[in-house]
């Protein structure tokens, strides 16, 4: 019996769906540019499932952003994906979108001795960040952070560091260095989500719908990064 996973992404101006059957993608349906999730989410929702033949009763599970990122947009994901799991008594799983970035940069640049940054665009220099080696391992969890000329330097003095997301591009002229990259994909999509959301299926790690809240990030105050970095 295949086990249909959706997967909505609403961190970011970046409107996302992805259909999974297992971890192999299906179809993703996502638009960008402006905050419009709450016109464009729940019907990219209804056309990817129109598309594969599908309703909301063959899903196994809905994996949805948890955050960091945009207050509105992550509440506007949430609320949907929790409708939808109520209606048809789905499991809901969390899904990290600075991680969710990462696990797409390391499947496509393929270089597992880098280190890997996902940035999320926050206000002026600041970018909710973490870092992450290339095995998917949190070397940093998520962060706000006021990017400076020395911001992760002592990562940049050991090997290549990789730079993404939308929070990336701003900080392309204040970090100088010859290990850093800077990818022009920013990675924000749920189309790279289907081995996070099998691995938490099959260990059932699921949030409880009553309760659950994104994370914000919004209690943490920009700070330099930590020296390590």
């Amino acid at each position: 019996m295949a086990n249909y996973f959706l997967a909505i992404e609403s961190a970011t101006k970046m409107c996302s769906v992805a259909l999974y059957d297992s971890a192999s993608l299906l179809d993703k349906i996502e638009e960008g540019g402006d905050y419009s999730h709450a016109e464009k989410l729940a019907p990219f929702v209804n056309e990817i499932l129109k598309n594969n033949g599908l309703t909301t009763a063959d899903l196994s599970a809905i994996g949805v952003s948890s955050g960091p990122g945009s207050y509105t947009g992550l509440r506007i994901g949430l609320s949907l994906a929790k409708g939808i799991c109520f209606a048809s008594e789905l499991p809901l799983i969390s899904i990290d979108t600075l991680k969710g970035m990462a696990k797409g940069a390391i499947d496509e640049q393929k270089d597992p001795n880098a280190f890997y940054i996902p940035m999320i665009d926050a206000r002026r220099m600041e970018v909710y960040s973490a870092v992450y080696d290339g095995q998917l391992n949190a070397l940093q969890e998520a962060e706000a952070t006021v990017v400076e000329e020395n911001s992760f330097a002592g990562l940049l003095e050991k090997q290549q560091v990789y730079f993404f997301g939308d929070g990336a591009a701003k900080c392309q002229d204040v970090i100088d260095h010859p290990n850093a990259s800077f990818l022009d994909q920013d990675y924000i999509s749920a189309g790279f989500w289907g081995d996070l959301i099998e691995q938490k299926f099959l260990k059932q790690e699921f949030e409880d719908l009553a309760y659950y809240e994104p994370f914000y990030l919004k209690e943490f105050k920009a700070g330099k990064p930590k020296s390590l970095l």
